[in-house]
């Protein structure tokens, strides 16, 4: 496990004795603090991790790792020279450690104790999906190999190396999901995380306010691919249905395997069943073999969420049995999750995030289901020069698939003019500018048997209509 040691070496490159109490975990919030963690004070937007220092330390942090001065009476270490000095004496629990950037640190410390270990990690990239197929990944290597994963969404450049603390000599397989705003950052994390195998779910237009175009998308998210090492160590499993991650296999030196439901594939499926909020069936292939197999996976669009979890199994040398285990496994937490109002309608709260490529496949699944269908969907934020494209494709398809379409938010007007463009009557289709207000107007409409898909940015807060609506247990 990780010492106060390891942590002097990596920060000073000087290894000091008497130094092996274990730190439990790394934190950035001192309220999950535990006892003989490691607390970060990290300065942000608008709370500094320095001012709760106390709190941290009242938690049981062993040390917390500062740069700015603080009042404190702690003891504190200044390590901004990089050495120590020969009659250096490690103070008692809890102290300070002073150095340049805290962040830094966290990163510095985080790349060192990698290297130290023997597990094979698994980087997943994308732009849509790369939540669900982390947790499915590590649900199927788990049915052979200790295997640590990314808590939540800790996909960053703090969440990461965060994650990489909590590796013990005992894990076997680490399972990394990778988040890309801007270019060189999923290089950075790669050269934290040291990847053999890398997965890309698609490439979409989600990020591209900041990312730029979907070339640049598919620019940055091929960093995972290029971090790989040559074959046969580096393998990467790419999406064959998205001409987009094709067009990254030319940019590693890594094994190519490809997944998808063209059979020239690698692995490859058909026969693919909605059964509504009961999953979907799915017949796969790879090479002279064939297996089906029930996932409790909503929505037809989750077979390629399958199609990669079992694609990792595979090389990763499981049998068809461990990978059926853990496709199977209904532990895996998924981002939509199905509730219902007191008077008997089902909502689908799909409420975490929505790009275009993400709120056409939740309409897809809402397409699938019995009832009357009411699409409300807000609107898409950091879509760049696809936003007026984005909310036009979503309210077309919305179009099709619903009964009614109730647009949240200033570019959900956009989505609600392509549906009424594309033919859905001006009684079925409303906008509303906030939340609030559509919760009102859904209090007022749903009724038994309607199936409401709730869907929008994050930043607009969506999932306080599904608060307000659910019935209470």
């Amino acid at each position: 496990m990780l010492t106060v040691a390891d942590v002097f070496e990596a920060i000073t490159g000087v290894r000091i004795a008497g130094a092996s109490m274990i730190i439990s975990e790394a934190s950035i919030d001192s309220r999950q603090a535990i006892p003989a963690s490691l607390f970060f004070a990290l300065p942000g937007e608008r709370v500094d991790g320095h001012a709760f220092i106390e709190d941290a330390f009242q938690r049981g942090a062993l040390a917390a790792v500062i740069q700015q001065d603080v009042q404190s009476s702690f003891p504190l270490v200044d390590l901004r020279q990089g050495g120590l000095p020969d009659d250096f004496q490690l103070p008692e629990a809890p102290f300070l450690l002073r150095v340049e950037d805290s962040l830094k640190a966290l990163q510095t410390i985080a790349g060192f104790w990698r290297r130290k270990l023997n597990v094979k990690v698994i980087g997943i990239t994308g732009s849509v999906g790369k939540s669900t197929t982390k947790e499915l990944v590590a649900e199927v290597l788990s049915q052979r190999f200790h295997t640590l994963k990314n808590q939540g969404n800790l996909n960053n450049e703090i969440g990461l190396p965060l994650t990489l603390l909590r590796l013990g000599p005992g894990h076997q397989r680490a399972v990394l999901e990778m988040g890309f705003y801007v270019p060189g950052e999923i290089a950075f994390l790669c050269d934290l995380a040291l990847p053999s195998l890398g997965v890309v779910t698609n490439i979409g237009t989600v990020h591209a306010e900041r990312a730029g175009d979907q070339e640049a998308i598919a620019r940055g998210k091929s960093e995972l691919l290029q971090a790989l090492p040559p074959a046969p160590e580096g393998l990467a499993i790419l999406n064959f249905d998205d001409p987009w991650v094709r067009w990254m296999a030319d940019k590693t030196r890594a094994q190519i395997f490809y997944y998808g439901l063209d059979p020239v594939a690698d692995l490859w499926a058909d026969e693919i069943t909605s059964m509504g909020l009961e999953g979907i069936q799915c017949r796969l292939h790879y090479g002279a073999e064939a297996i089906s197999l029930h996932i409790p996976l909503i929505g037809q669009h989750s077979v390629h969420t399958v199609l990669r979890a079992a694609a990792v199994g595979l090389v990763e040398g499981l049998t068809w049995e461990e990978i059926a285990d853990g496709l199977q496994n209904s532990y895996t937490q998924l981002r939509l999750v199905a509730t219902h109002t007191a008077n008997g309608a089902l909502l689908l709260d799909d409420t975490y995030n929505a790009s275009p490529e993400s709120t056409l496949a939740a309409l897809n699944l809402l397409s699938e289901l019995d009832g009357r269908r009411i699409a409300v969907l807000g609107e898409m934020l950091e879509l760049g020069q696809y936003e007026q494209t984005g909310h036009e494709i979503v309210g077309a398809r919305a179009a099709e698939v619903c009964s009614q379409l109730l647009a949240v938010g200033e570019r959900g007007r956009l989505i609600a003019a392509a549906a009424r463009a594309a033919g859905m009557r001006d009684w079925a289709v409303r906008w509303v500018p906030t939340v609030p207000e559509a919760i009102e107007v859904l209090r007022a409409q749903l009724r038994a048997g309607d199936v409401a898909l709730i869907k929008g940015s994050h930043g607009l807060r969506m999932d306080r209509i599904v608060d307000a609506l659910e019935e209470v247990q």
